[in-house]
């Protein structure tokens, strides 16, 4: 009993591996069987995945492209600024 409640119980860092994961693909059997008992027993977890779809749906609809208007581009000054900056680190 202990090893396959070792293996459905995960930590919450783990947990919102799994959360994060699943807006991106899906997630395997044995996965959703971990995030669902986890988060039937973790309300900071079921908290996070709240807050995470709403912030995911605010930047979706804030980043959303207009097809009326017309895609904005950075200028070569900007670029090249921003290959520098990300050169240095």
């Amino acid at each position: 009993m202990q090893k396959i409640m070792r293996i459905l119980l995960r930590t919450c860092k783990k947990t919102t591996e799994l959360i994060d994961k699943q807006m991106f693909t899906s997630l395997t059997l044995k996965e959703k069987l971990q995030l669902r008992a986890h988060k039937a027993m973790c309300g900071t977890c079921n908290a996070y995945e709240k807050q995470s779809k709403l912030i995911d749906a605010l930047i979706s609809k804030w980043f959303a492209i207009d097809s009326s208007k017309k895609p904005s581009k950075l200028d070569e000054d900007k670029k090249n600024k921003i290959i520098e900056e990300i050169k240095k680190i």
